[in-house]
């Protein structure tokens, strides 16, 4: 007769849970269109590679590097310079300028573009001074840079996006301690002997960081090139999918433009990976400012102002001043509903967006499956991928699955209900939740790791189930967290014009698609009250970081 083992229990078969196979779920959707760009560009329909590289890539590369290696260095000097004068002197006007040097972040770049060929084309108001203050008729009179050039997207670009490396190198400043500095001053070195050989060395990490999503953002752009006829990889994806009609050969452009972010987001990582700075102090004591006084003063006000001046002064008195000149544009029911159309589906992105960034981080903690854990750092993929690639990678596979759809409901009811997908606002709420998951995704993790653990436990205990324990215990205590990741999530829709203009339905403007149309067809005056709700919607946004970062 056979003995039964009873000592040790059967081991039962364990399946994910709900929690575990949400989170895979959602991961996969995330990634899903990055893979579709890349299987696309290797598996195209017509392969034109020989013939991208041959005439039109080349160029688009070329053009690329420039703007990127031009831009990342520009917002970098400007950037790491104003916050170091910000946070090492004191000078007339140093607390405003503090804070208003981030609101150039609420001008979006392909505005600023439009402001300032409004301002230096020959009609006005720079040219037409000039002209009656030396006499000169016309423009072989004199000569003027060309406004609309290569050198002008760096202009504008460059003062766009420097408040992300100001922002982060100021952070970087204010947490070094002043031993380094007393050590130094005691042993002789001057102002830029401490600056180049203590400050900056220690706050590399942080800039280097702040550059790269300088660089990544002008990848991104295609509203400030497109206008200055300059042409990039992202125009390119425009051209060839739009006008050549060939989605491969978009897909392959756009298998570039991915390839060119991931270098450059490991070379940002192998740039800083031997960098170790520590506080050998128990507490921490920051540099006390230096007070500068006569021309000293004037001179760090004057280099603090004037990239606010560019970047944010200059284009919102043009837009502003097109605006109260058109104030009948105002009550234009196009205007109008592109506010309603930007509202919904900013709004409608903004709310899926956390609620699935939420869910997969609590979701993850909960499981004890390795997969969602590996999966969850590859979805912030998204937010580095330029608008164009996602909507590549977005759009080809909805539109395959969406004739599918409508030809199986045909067939079971007889109705054509046509491109249910495709044919509305769900592609372009889709690609805004790939793109912008990351900041979701990230203030999720970061707010429910400041919660004790013994919450959740002791709720646990008390009977609670898993879904009440979110939204019981984390919910109210993160819910500041929660909300500025809605506000910020839902800015970045409102601005984002790339993905806006390939995936959005047919005669279906958003203030950003409105603003680009308008401005194209050289119309500022419509195109004015729709950048100032979206400067305002932006303003909204610096509010929030410079409240967080105070």
């Amino acid at each position: 007769m056979s003995q039964i083992d009873i000592s040790t229990p059967p081991k039962r078969a364990s399946f994910p849970s709900f929690w575990s196979l949400g989170a895979l779920l959602i991961a996969l959707i995330v990634v899903l269109p990055i893979l579709s760009v890349i299987w696309i560009a290797f598996f195209p329909s017509e392969n034109i590679w020989p013939h991208l590289l041959s005439t039109t890539l080349p160029r688009y590369l070329k053009n690329t590097l420039i703007l990127m290696v031009s831009v990342g260095a520009i917002s970098a000097i400007v950037g790491t310079g104003t916050a170091w004068m910000i946070v090492r002197y004191q000078f007339f006007g140093a607390r405003w300028l503090e804070w208003v040097l981030l609101l150039p972040l609420a001008i979006p770049a392909y505005v600023g573009a439009y402001a300032l060929v409004d301002f230096l084309e020959y009609a006005g108001p720079v040219q037409t001074s000039l002209r009656e203050m030396f006499g000169w008729r016309n423009s072989r009179d004199y000569w003027f840079p060309e406004v609309r050039s290569v050198g002008a997207a760096i202009l504008v670009l460059s003062a766009s996006l420097f408040p992300y490396v100001y922002l982060i190198a100021r952070a970087a400043f204010r947490e070094q301690s002043s031993s380094g500095e007393e050590v130094a001053r005691s042993l002789g070195a001057g102002a830029f002997a401490r600056f180049f050989r203590i400050g900056l060395p220690m706050a590399r990490p942080a800039i280097a960081a702040g550059t790269a999503i300088v660089m990544m953002e002008t990848v991104n752009d295609f509203g400030t090139v497109d206008y200055f006829s300059v042409q990039t990889l992202t125009t390119g994806i425009f051209s060839v999918w739009l006008e050549s009609n060939n989605a491969g050969g978009a897909a392959q452009i756009a298998s570039t433009v991915l390839l060119l972010v991931v270098l450059l987001v490991t070379l940002e990582k192998l740039s800083r990976r031997r960098s170790r700075f520590f506080s050998l102090g128990r507490s921490h004591r920051g540099t006390p400012k230096t007070r500068l006084l006569g021309w000293r003063s004037f001179v760090a006000f004057f280099a603090c102002a004037l990239p606010f001046a560019i970047g944010f002064v200059l284009p919102a008195s043009v837009i502003l001043h097109h605006a109260v000149d058109n104030a009948d544009r105002w009550q234009d029911p196009a205007l109008l509903s592109a506010l309603l159309n930007t509202l919904t589906v900013a709004g409608s992105a903004a709310l899926v967006t956390v609620s699935l960034g939420l869910f997969m981080v609590y979701g993850v903690r909960l499981s004890d499956r390795a997969l969602p854990r590996l999966l969850m750092p590859v979805t912030s993929i998204g937010y580095a991928a330029p608008g164009a690639v996602l909507a590549v990678g977005t759009l080809i596979p909805l539109a395959m699955l969406d004739h599918a759809l409508a030809d199986g409901l045909e067939a079971l009811t007889g109705r054509d209900f046509g491109l249910l997908l495709t044919g509305s606002a769900f592609a372009l709420i889709l690609a805004y939740c790939v793109r912008f998951f990351a900041i979701a995704q990230g203030a999720a993790d970061a707010a429910m790791g400041r919660v004790s653990p013994s919450l959740p436990m002791a709720a646990r205990s008390l009977g609670r189930t898993k879904g009440q324990v979110l939204s019981a215990v984390y919910l109210p205590l993160i819910r500041a967290s929660v909300l500025s990741s809605l506000l910020l999530v839902f800015v970045d829709c409102v601005k984002e014009l790339p993905a806006t203009l390939l995936l959005r339905p047919f005669n279906y403007d958003t203030l950003a698609t409105r603003v680009y149309e308008q401005a194209s067809l050289e119309n500022l005056g419509d195109a004015a009250p729709a950048a100032i709700l979206v400067i305002i919607v932006g303003l909204c946004a610096v509010a929030l970081l410079a409240r967080s970062s105070r």
